[in-house]
């Protein structure tokens, strides 16, 4: 396959030869008519998410891992992480390698699973770990998300225990206590509207005491999907320490505020809430200095009827993966925050190193695996749910206009999305 007139990182442009899963030639571009015409758009690393859910087994009604995976292929994404909050629970090895099976027949982008940290999520004995990680899965990557390891001894055994295999806890960072019956984020809005509100501590004590934890045994932690000031400030002083910690942002983080729950449309409910524009603000700085050190979708896929209600009774999550990469491009890009290699950093390598996943976020190189994405950032569309491939259609951006357009996805040097269309 020739892959002529694409610009890697959108420097400049050159033809791509791909043979057997691997790029074999880089050369300038010669103008020549190749297999797949680049049009003279971006050319990144395939993209690697660390946080999603596809919902199978259990909840088919909302996602499956084939359909989450054609969601995935046509963000441009070639690995995605499968989190553990299904039903029955990934938290034995028999469940972890039904759902890597499932994502090797679905053969679209590369699933790696997420195993629970305590089992069935109720934060009181630890989940199979051990078993997880030697099973076809080999599970190094361990979260209750949906839920938070409150419990500081199970939290603290936990780090302790997948250390011997180089894995790590990705927290869900939100103490119970604080945020019973929490509809939104605490603040004006919330006070002035009637909802119960969620405040920012109840995040950033947890992400404290974790980093804490993290630091006295000697193990990694993950911070999932960071929303305020203040945990910003706590990653950053933790890294300073030399504390083993990295963290998230998610693309409704960095770009939507609670603002949005003025219309209590349960499209913009979701967990952690909506913050502030000094919240927005902060995030997006993390994200371009290094202290956020990815972009986690937090894909969550909801039936019709678990969104088409009131808030109060509404689940909280949106859908993301579709749209993942034009809401990066419109907030940190075209606000110049990030470049293009700013974009591969926190959308591929990052989640891939964070991870452990060699063959994916690699650069764009001679000899390497040929999980690319072409992009085409001049384009303007308006989202529309009807056409996008999850399951469901939670997406807070329906109805928007957003920059940029995910023409072409390889995976393992197979073509899966060809001019913004799955492959048959």
């Amino acid at each position: 396959m020739l892959i002529t007139n694409v610009r890697p990182y959108g420097e400049d442009a050159v033809d791509i030869e791909i043979d057997d899963g691997k790029i074999v030639a880089i050369r300038p571009a010669s103008g020549e008519t190749g297999t797949v015409d680049g049009n003279g758009n971006i050319l990144l690393p395939g993209l690697v998410d660390l946080h999603t859910h596809l919902r199978q087994p259990g909840r088919e009604d909302a996602e499956t891992v084939l359909t989450g995976s054609r969601a995935a292929a046509l963000g441009g994404f070639t690995c995605v992480h499968a989190m553990a909050n299904t039903s029955p629970t990934q938290d034995t090895a028999g469940v972890v390698d039904q759902v890597y099976h499932l994502g090797l027949e679905a053969g679209l982008t590369q699933v790696q699973v997420v195993g629970a940290v305590s089992a069935g999520l109720k934060g009181e004995q630890l989940a199979e770990l051990g078993a997880m990680h030697e099973s076809n899965a080999q599970v190094i990557m361990f979260s209750d998300d949906g839920m938070c390891v409150s419990d500081p001894v199970l939290m603290r055994r936990a780090l302790e225990y997948v250390k011997a295999f180089d894995g790590f806890i990705a927290q869900h960072a939100q103490d119970p206590r604080l945020t019973e019956n929490a509809q939104m984020h605490e603040g004006c809005v919330s006070s002035r509207i009637g909802l119960t509100g969620w405040p920012a501590v109840a995040e950033e004590s947890i992400i404290a005491r974790d980093c804490l934890l993290a630091q006295h045994v000697g193990s990694r932690l993950h911070v999932l999907h960071a929303s305020t000031r203040g945990s910003v400030e706590l990653i950053r002083w933790a890294k300073a320490q030399g504390i083993d910690v990295t963290a998230e942002a998610t693309p409704h983080h960095l770009s939507l505020n609670h603002h949005e729950a003025e219309s209590y449309d349960p499209l913009f409910k979701v967990n952690p809430p909506l913050r502030t524009e000094d919240d927005i603000q902060a995030l997006r700085e993390g994200l371009a200095d290094g202290t956020i050190d990815t972009v986690g979708t937090d894909h969550a896929p909801h039936p019709l009827e678990d969104k088409d209600c009131e808030w109060s009774a509404g689940a909280f999550g949106m859908i993301g993966l579709e749209t993942a990469l034009s809401v990066i491009q419109d907030t940190m890009v075209d606000t110049g925050l990030l470049d293009w290699r700013g974009v591969a950093r926190v959308m591929s390598e990052n989640p891939a190193r964070i991870g452990r996943v060699a063959n994916q976020g690699r650069p764009i190189a001679v000899g390497e695996p040929a999980h690319l994405v072409i992009y085409d950032p001049t384009v303007r569309r308006t989202v529309d749910v009807t056409k996008q491939a999850s399951k469901s259609t939670n997406s807070p951006w329906r109805g928007r206009e957003l920059p940029g357009q995910v023409v072409h996805t390889f995976f393992g040097g197979r073509h899966v999305v060809n001019n913004g269309v799955l492959e048959d």
